[in-house]
């Protein structure tokens, strides 16, 4: 079941409240989880307008929450 537009917004601004979104940390969120609520590209405009980056392993969507530099180790 998707979210009416409104609730869309709520889900948005409740991921960004968590404690690691608020001091630069990471946070992550299942795909499956994120197609059904808001849909992946409603996420990437939130987070491209936040400045932050996103990542997609095979399951999650892993934001980082700030606009450092990111250096894959392996």
């Amino acid at each position: 079941m998707r979210y009416h537009k409104r609730d869309r917004r709520d889900w948005l601004a409740q991921i960004f409240q968590c404690r690691a979104a608020t001091i630069g940390g990471v946070i992550r969120r299942q795909v499956i989880d994120v197609e059904r609520e808001i849909g992946t590209d409603a996420l990437i405009a939130e987070v491209k307008r936040r400045g932050f980056r996103m990542i997609r392993t095979h399951q999650y969507y892993v934001i980082i929450c700030n606009d450092g530099p990111i250096e894959l180790i392996c």
